[in-house]
C-alpha cells in the first residue's frame, strides 16, 4: 500500500504542497495491470472515459509531448522510446494515435484532466478518466470548478474553499507543480468507480472487514505553452486491514480515527461513512494500538 510520506491527508481540506517536477508521475510494479485495465475500460466505455472541448488539441499535444520526454528519462526500466512508439513495460503504444490526451493517459497509471480558464473561472475542458472515485465525467465536463465541487460540503460556489482554489490555480507557475492527497473508503478493490453517490446503509461488514482504503495522489501543473492546468490523479487501493502489515500502519490508523471522528454528519454522509463510522473506528483502534 502506498501511503503519503507526511501522513494521511485531512478530508475536505485543500492541503497542497510543493512537488519536485522530477517526481511528477508515480510508477510502480503494478504499471502493466493498470495499463491493461485502462485499455479495457477505454474499449468498453469510450464515451465515459474521455471527453474534450474543441480547441484543446494543442494543450493535449503539450501534455503528450511532456510525458513522452519525461517518462523514458525518469523511468528507463519501464519506458523506452522507439520511433513513433513508446515501449511501456513490454507493451507498445502508438504515439501518433489520437486523441493525444488519451494516448498520453494510456502510458501512465494516472488519469489526466485539463483545466482551462474562462469567463466563469477554471473549468474541466478535457479529460482521460478511467479510474474515477464516485463521479462521472459527463456530469463534470465543461463545468467550472465551483460547479464540479458543488456536491462537496464546504466547496460550492461562494465558499471560502472555492475562492481559494480559483486563486491557487491563477497563481500556479509551470516551474512549481503542487501535490495533494485524498482518501476514501470503498467496499471493493475496483479501480473504475463512476457511481456519483454512495449507498446510505452499512456496506463494510459487521467488523469493517470489507473496507478498502482508496488513496488519491493528485498533482497540479501549469502548462507553459497553453497556460492550461493539468490535473493528474493516481489511485492506490488495498484492504484497510493491510495497514496491519504496513510499517506506518499504526500511525495512519490513528490519524484516520481522528479524522473519522471529526467529520460532520454532512461530511460523513458525503463520504458514505455515516452508517459505518463507529465500526470503522473500532477496527482502526485495533491497528493503532498494536505493539510496536
Amino acid at each position: 500500500m502506498r501511503l503519503p510520506q507526511n501522513g494521511i491527508s485531512t478530508p475536505f481540506q485543500i492541503g497542497v504542497r510543493p512537488l519536485d517536477a522530477a517526481d511528477w508521475i508515480d510508477v510502480d510494479d503494478q504499471l502493466p495491470a493498470y495499463l491493461d485495465e485502462k485499455a479495457r475500460l477505454v474499449a468498453a466505455h469510450p464515451a465515459e472515459t474521455f471527453a474534450a472541448e474543441p480547441g484543446t488539441e494543442e494543450a493535449q499535444a503539450e501534455v503528450h509531448d511532456l510525458l513522452s520526454a519525461y517518462l523514458p528519462e525518469r523511468f528507463p526500466d519501464f519506458y523506452r522510446r522507439d520511433g513513433k512508439s513508446m515501449l511501456v513495460a513490454g507493451q507498445r503504444i502508438d504515439l501518433t494515435a489520437e486523441p493525444s490526451l488519451r494516448t498520453a493517459a494510456l502510458m501512465v497509471q494516472e488519469d489526466l484532466v485539463l483545466m482551462r480558464k474562462g469567463a466563469d473561472g477554471w473549468r474541466l475542458a478535457a479529460a482521460s478518466l478511467s479510474f474515477p472515485s464516485s463521479w462521472k465525467l459527463a456530469d463534470k465536463f465543461g463545468k467550472p470548478m465551483h460547479a464540479v465541487h458543488a456536491p462537496v460540503p464546504g466547496f460550492a460556489a461562494g465558499t471560502r474553499n472555492a475562492g481559494m482554489i480559483e486563486r491557487m490555480f491563477d497563481h500556479l507557475r509551470p516551474e512549481m507543480p503542487v501535490l495533494r492527497w485524498n482518501w476514501s473508503l470503498f467496499s471493493d478493490l475496483a479501480l473504475y468507480h463512476p457511481e456519483p453517490s454512495h449507498p446510505v446503509g452499512p456496506r463494510f461488514g459487521a467488523t469493517g472487514e470489507k473496507a478498502v482504503l482508496r488513496i488519491e495522489r493528485q498533482t497540479l501543473r501549469r502548462l507553459s505553452q497553453s497556460g492550461d492546468i493539468l490535473f493528474t490523479i493516481r489511485i492506490y487501493v488495498d484492504s484497510l486491514s493491510a495497514l496491519e502489515r504496513h510499517s506506518d500502519g499504526a500511525s495512519v490508523a490513528g490519524a484516520m480515527i481522528a479524522q473519522l471522528s471529526a467529520l460532520t454528519e454532512e461530511q460523513a454522509a458525503y463520504k458514505g461513512l455515516a452508517a459505518d463510522r463507529a465500526i470503522l473506528i473500532d477496527g482502526l483502534k485495533t491497528i493503532a494500538n498494536r505493539p510496536a
